[in-house]
């Protein structure tokens, strides 16, 4: 059995909740400078800069396995460049604190695809979790169900990026892995800056890569130091040494800090709808969790 874990174990966790959740506003406001393939070829970019040197600093082998490149480049596809492209995507056509409860729907989506390919029992908490899931989406959708008729391309991305981030994360959980957390994750952002960065040279043009204002240079840098570099430092390693229920704290802060501060720094309405909708995702993201075993 694991001991109680230190405040500041417990302070860092939580971190990485805040950090992922403000990156909703911060992406949503780098999108109005910078188109979103280039964004997110940057901040790969970077995010593997800066992994690259902390790997390299603590000494982890980089090289993998035989037969594990084939898998690393299918995970990565998948738990980093389709879920970052998706969400920058469908933020352009919705709004963030919207995007971020649709996100979250992926830990009730990860734990069916993991009854379905891992072999974990559909149990009844599982299937309510998806359940309380689904109502959250009905009670968001409500809220403008005439607009979301009209322009659902926002909202079918957002689900499309959960989705693949949840078999992202059944492909991760599938397979012993001879690298560490953080070479792994290393790797999938490389996998992800060469797929991405061709498809921002092909398909948007030179002009939408010109230096953006000083303010969104700022946020990039703030994009790429905490939401990509430090929470995928912390998550990587506080994953293994932690009860899953305690590393999930951060997945339970992100969409309360992501649709909070969107409410405050992008001035997006709050409506009762969200803030239900909110709690729904929130609460089946705690049934999911709570669930799991050790």
């Amino acid at each position: 059995m694991q001991g109680r874990p230190a405040p500041l174990t417990l302070a860092l966790v939580a971190l990485v909740g805040i950090l992922w959740g403000l990156n909703w506003p911060a992406v949503k406001f780098m999108l109005a400078e910078v188109p979103p393939f280039t964004l997110r070829a940057a901040g790969f970019t970077g995010g593997a800069v800066v992994l690259w040197g902390i790997v390299r600093a603590l000494g982890h082998r980089l090289t993998p396995a035989r037969g594990e490149v084939g898998p690393i480049i299918a995970a990565g596809l998948f738990v980093l460049f389709g879920f970052n492209i998706l969400t920058a995507l469908g933020q352009l056509f919705t709004e963030a604190s919207r995007a971020a409860i649709i996100a979250y729907t992926m830990p009730a989506m990860t734990a069916v695809l993991a009854s379905v390919f891992l072999g974990d029992a559909l149990t009844a908490r599982r299937i309510l979790a998806v359940l309380v899931g689904l109502a959250g989406l009905a009670v968001l959708a409500s809220g403008d169900m005439a607009a979301l008729i009209a322009s659902p391309l926002g909202p079918v991305l957002m689900l499309l990026a959960a989705l693949s981030w949840s078999v992202g994360n059944v492909l991760v959980q599938g397979r012993q892995w001879s690298l560490s957390p953080l070479a792994l994750t290393f790797w999938f952002f490389i996998v992800s800056l060469v797929l991405a960065w061709p498809l921002a040279l092909w398909l948007e043009p030179p002009g939408a890569r010109a230096v953006p204002p000083l303010p969104v240079i700022a946020v990039f840098a703030f994009h790429v130091a905490g939401p990509m570099a430090t929470c995928y430092l912390l998550w990587a390693v506080l994953l293994r040494r932690l009860p899953a229920t305690v590393a999930a704290i951060s997945i339970l802060t992100a969409p309360v800090v992501g649709v909070l501060s969107s409410f405050l720094l992008l001035g997006e309405a709050a409506s009762w709808q969200k803030m239900l909708a909110l709690g729904l995702i929130v609460l089946s993201i705690g049934i999911t969790l709570s669930g799991r075993r050790r």
